[in-house]
């Protein structure tokens, strides 16, 4: 199926505080956003209302704040499965925990970054992928000397620069399910979300320069099913709560070079 925007003389109403979400946006943006949400109200006209009195996270209007990358700057689409499950973890930006600030302590990560797991990985990976760790030997061990070095060298501090260097890069950090419900399985509000991310990705498609989709989990690589991903270059790896994932040398490959952890 395509998704596209409803006719106006058919368009359905969406509910105030999920239109109020918006805001944090691009305004590049809103109009496919719109059109995404029609598309999620015409395949299931009672999900939206229904999310709209229910308690989620990410809280504060924040669903739509990966999109605050202009369209015309994305150059990879980044998807994991859906928000850290904590209020104040879930920022609307994938793998982005709002509850790291500083990610280096002198025995190595710090400890928020190593509450968040996914996070942890991802920076054990780009440490893998920068020559700094050896994949069998990521312990905080191996840890402490580099996150010393870390912190007196041209290292980033903190999670805001991290994100920062990965917006410049072009990525905009999406999740397969905006929200998360602590009475909801994951993969049913994914399900829900995919009309808007078909719309999404219809309208990344058609760029002069379409990006690079990069799937982590089996959550976001059920978006392979859908037709418009056949016109992305794909990369795609398990999702980086997995150790496996340090070690992914697709991953490294498609990193390393970026060097994410390098102040700009």
């Amino acid at each position: 199926m395509t998704a596209i925007a409803a006719p106006a003389s058919s368009s359905i109403a969406i509910p105030a505080p999920i239109l109020q979400a918006l805001d944090l946006a691009d305004a590049s943006w809103r109009p496919i956003l719109e059109a995404g949400l029609q598309a999620v109200a015409r395949a299931n006209p009672d999900y939206l209302p229904a999310l709209a009195q229910d308690d989620y996270v990410p809280t504060e209007h924040r669903m739509f704040a990966a999109f605050a990358q202009p369209l015309d700057k994305v150059r990879y689409v980044l998807v994991g499965e859906g928000p850290y499950p904590r209020a104040a973890s879930a920022t609307g930006v994938s793998f982005m925990d709002g509850a790291v600030g500083d990610l280096w302590s002198d025995a190595g990560l710090s400890k928020p970054v190593n509450r968040a797991t996914s996070l942890r990985n991802f920076m054990k990976m780009l440490l893998v992928a920068g020559g700094q760790l050896k994949p069998d030997a990521t312990s905080g061990e191996a840890l402490a000397p580099i996150a010393q070095a870390a912190r007196a060298d041209g290292s980033i501090q903190t999670l805001a620069q991290l994100q920062d260097n990965l917006v410049q890069e072009g990525f905009l950090l999406l999740n397969a399910a905006l929200v998360f419900r602590k009475h909801v399985k994951p993969v049913i509000d994914a399900r829900a979300w995919l009309p808007f991310l078909q719309t999404v990705l219809a309208a990344l498609g058609a760029q002069k320069h379409v990006p690079t989709l990069v799937l982590w989990g089996k959550i976001a690589e059920q978006l392979q099913k859908l037709p418009e991903t056949a016109a992305f270059p794909q990369e795609v790896a398990e999702h980086p709560y997995n150790l496996s994932f340090i070690g992914h040398v697709g991953m490294q490959a498609l990193f390393g070079p970026m060097a994410l952890l390098r102040a700009r």
